[in-house]
């Protein structure tokens, strides 16, 4: 048994600045333990922040460390199995790297089930397949597949004994102010309103938020449906749901984000995770031009990312200055670029490196995206 190959695209541009693939293939940077079908796969590593756009090197081949770089940090599945009769014994306990960055208090294995760990990190982390119980100080959580969490530097373990697991994690530096890595500040955590109801089509995306709010204890923070979806009244069906935004680097550790202004476009050095769901094009086919396009990316605060043009591939081909993590969670949909068309499918990567791109769901179901987008260079 190996790990599960995982497809990757990566994006670039040719030397007329139009953009193309680059890579396109499993993922390379798989890295399997002891245990036959246990380990995990890097997408993308980055060492500095803001992120370098250009470059001929794969980075998802570089050696990387756990959290990820200092300064910088990783794209990464993990591959975890079921616990059965044949499941080895634990592993004798094995003590975190000593470079003050993760910490650990034992009682966990290598296959299953992690120890209870701390990393300096904040982790943007979307469930792919099977089923995975977060354990906090206060509360134990069952994950689904589609389900984020955002774990702000927070106390937790794993268990994926029951099915086994693949989980995508976003991870990246965090600031810890007061040495031990708890909760700053007391911002209101952002809630759906009580008639809150998901636009037709749309399967509301659950986030669960976990900080530790005193040394050495974690909490819960939230765990709803997204409490800010936006529409786009041209596309029937269409929905953004927000997640989370990170405001600078390193990450700092707060109990909401919503608040600020970053929807489609992060800060310079920062993030945002959105969960986009794509209705049919034909169900909006024809009907949108320039002032339909132009409302939308002003209603998710990014006016200057559209690129619209009656002679583009696609009415809403867009161009930002971010390297965009996306992940395919329902459905298939159609990446445009400039120069090609490719196809990605549930649980396919797209490694989208500043390029002129644009989605295209030409099925005749919806499609859901998770997209994170980090502020690059």
């Amino acid at each position: 048994m190996t790990l599960t190959p995982i497809r990757r695209v990566v994006t670039g541009n040719d030397e007329r600045g139009r953009s193309k693939v680059v890579w396109d293939g499993p993922a390379p940077g798989t890295h399997e333990t002891n245990f036959n079908g246990r380990g995990h796969t890097d997408f993308w590593v980055w060492r500095e922040t803001p992120p370098p756009l250009n470059g001929l090197e794969d980075t998802g081949t570089w050696d990387d460390e756990f959290p990820g770089p200092v300064g910088g940090g990783h794209l990464r599945v993990v591959h975890w199995l079921a616990k059965t009769e044949e499941s080895p014994s634990n592993e004798p306990y094995k003590a975190p790297e000593q470079h003050g960055r993760t910490w650990d208090r034992g009682g966990g294995n290598h296959y299953n089930r992690s120890y209870m760990h701390k990393t300096k990190s904040v982790d943007y982390g979307i469930l792919l397949s099977g089923e995975r119980a977060m354990e906090l100080d206060d509360c134990k959580l069952v994950l689904k597949p589609g389900d984020v969490v955002v774990d702000v530097g927070a106390w937790h373990l794993w268990d994926s004994s029951k099915t086994g697991c693949m989980m995508a994690f976003d991870m990246f530096e965090a600031e810890f102010v007061d040495g031990a890595g708890t909760a700053q500040g007391n911002d209101r955590v952002m809630k759906p309103k009580p008639d809150h109801k998901a636009p037709p089509g749309v399967r509301p995306a659950r986030r669960i938020v976990a900080i530790d709010r005193e040394p050495g204890h974690s909490s819960r923070v939230s765990d709803t449906p997204s409490p800010d979806v936006r529409i786009d009244l041209a596309r029937p069906g269409f929905a953004m749901q927000r997640m989370w935004v990170a405001d600078s680097a390193p990450a700092k550790l707060v109990f909401e984000t919503l608040h600020l202004p970053y929807t489609l476009e992060p800060p310079a050095r920062g993030s945002v995770l959105n969960i986009f769901t794509f209705p049919p094009d034909q169900v909006w086919k024809n009907k949108v031009g320039p002032v339909e396009v132009a409302a939308y990316f002003k209603s998710v605060g990014a006016p200057g990312a559209s690129t619209y043009s009656p002679h583009a591939p696609h009415p809403y081909m867009q161009k930002m200055r971010t390297l965009d993590f996306c992940i395919v969670l329902e459905g298939k949909i159609v990446l445009v670029l400039d120069t090609q068309e490719v196809t990605v499918k549930a649980g396919e990567f797209v490694i989208q490196r500043g390029t002129n791109h644009s989605w295209s769901n030409r099925s005749g179901k919806p499609a859901v995206v998770a997209i994170a987008s980090h502020g690059a260079k």
